[in-house]
C-alpha cells in the first residue's frame, strides 16, 4: 500500500509540474505581443550567421517573437510567397533582402500597408520601406584603398576585377578605392568584370599579368573572387610579390591572409545585421522611432582582417557556425 501510494503521489507531482511549466510556457508566449520576421535573398552563409544575431536578440526581447524566413530558391516569387504568408498571419514586422529591388517595390509597399517593412543588405530606396539596414559600401572601399596603399607605399599600377552580379555594391565599392587613392602613386590600370562566372576571373587575372607586366597590385571587389585572383597569381609564380586586396571571408581568401600572400580582406558582419533589425524594429514597433535615421540608411561597418587578426576572426567565424 504504502508503495503504491508512494507511487500516485509522484505521478501526481510530476502531472502539476508538466501543468504548472506549460502554464508558464504559455504565459510567456502571450506576452510575446510583436513577431518580427527576417526574410532572406538566398541561402547563402552569410545568412546562417545573421540568424544567429537574430537568435540573440529573440532571447534578449522577452516581449517578441522573431521568425527567420530562408528564400532556399533565391528568387522574387518564392520570395513574395513568404512575405504574403506571413502578412497574412499579421506580422507586426518584416527585414526584407529584395531579390529585385526595383520590380519588387509594389511587392514592399503592399506590405507596408500593413506591416513595418524595412530592407537590408539589398535596398528598394522606391518603395515605402521604413529604412535601409546594410554595408556602407563606399567606407568599404576606402577600408581597400587604404590596404593598397599601406601595401604599395611606393606606389604602383593595379587592376580591379568586379562582379557582374553585385554592379552597384562594385560601382560604389570602386569609387571609394579611388577616393582612398587620391594623391598616391598609385594607379588603376584596368577594371574587369567576371560576367557572372568566377572562372573568368581567373582567366582574366591570369591576362592581366600578361598583358601588364608592370602590375603590382589585384584588387577583388566581390566576394569568390579573390580565391581565382590568388589562383592566377600563383600559376605565375608571383604568389607574394604581386600584392592582393579582396573582399569576402570565405575560406581560401582566408587561408591567403595567412599565408600572407594576400594583404587583407574588407568582410561584413552579418551577425549584426540579423541583431540590429530585429532590434530596431522592436523599438519602432514599441513607439520609438526616433532611431529611424535621418536619411533612412543605416549602415553597419566592414572590418579590415589581415594577418595579425585573421586567427581570431577565424576561431570566432567557427563558433558562429558552430564548429567550435
Amino acid at each position: 500500500m504504502k508503495s503504491t501510494y508512494g507511487l500516485h503521489l509522484l505521478l501526481f507531482c510530476f502531472s502539476m509540474l508538466a501543468i504548472f511549466l506549460i502554464a508558464a510556457c504559455s504565459r510567456k508566449d502571450e506576452g510575446r505581443q510583436i513577431h518580427i520576421a527576417i526574410v532572406t535573398d538566398s541561402a547563402d552563409d552569410f545568412w546562417k550567421i545573421a540568424r544567429k544575431g537574430s537568435e540573440k536578440a529573440d532571447e534578449e526581447l522577452h516581449n517578441v517573437q522573431v521568425e527567420f524566413r530562408v528564400n532556399a530558391k533565391g528568387t522574387a516569387a518564392e520570395q513574395q510567397r513568404i512575405v504574403d504568408d506571413l502578412i497574412a498571419r499579421g506580422v507586426s514586422g518584416v527585414a526584407i533582402t529584395p531579390v529585385d529591388p526595383a520590380g519588387q517595390a509594389a511587392m514592399i509597399d503592399s506590405a507596408a500597408q500593413k506591416a513595418l517593412v524595412m530592407t537590408q543588405y539589398s535596398d528598394a530606396p522606391n518603395s515605402d520601406r521604413v529604412f535601409y539596414l546594410g554595408t556602407d559600401n563606399h567606407a568599404a572601399g576606402m577600408q581597400a584603398g587604404e590596404l593598397l596603399r599601406q601595401a604599395l607605399p611606393q606606389g604602383g599600377k593595379v587592376v580591379v576585377f568586379a562582379s557582374q552580379d553585385a554592379v552597384q555594391a562594385n560601382q560604389t565599392r570602386y569609387e571609394g578605392i579611388k577616393e582612398a587613392l587620391a594623391g598616391s602613386n598609385i594607379e588603376i590600370l584596368d577594371t574587369r568584370m567576371d560576367h557572372g562566372e568566377l572562372f573568368h576571373t581567373r582567366a582574366s587575372a591570369a591576362d592581366a599579368l600578361v598583358r601588364y607586366p608592370q602590375v603590382a597590385g589585384l584588387v577583388g571587389l566581390w566576394k569568390g573572387t579573390c580565391p581565382r585572383i590568388l589562383d592566377a597569381v600563383r600559376d605565375a609564380g608571383k604568389a607574394g610579390k604581386i600584392k592582393i586586396v579582396c573582399f569576402g571571408d570565405d575560406g581560401e581568401t582566408l587561408d591567403g591572409v595567412k599565408a600572407g600572400v594576400i594583404c587583407g580582406t574588407i568582410v561584413q558582419q552579418p551577425y549584426e545585421f540579423g541583431y540590429q533589425a530585429v532590434h530596431l524594429m522592436a523599438r519602432i514597433l514599441g513607439g520609438d522611432r526616433s532611431v529611424i535615421p535621418p536619411g533612412k540608411q543605416q549602415f553597419i561597418p566592414t572590418v579590415v582582417i589581415t594577418q595579425s587578426d585573421v586567427d581570431e576572426f577565424t576561431r570566432k567565424m567557427s563558433q558562429l557556425h558552430g564548429q567550435g
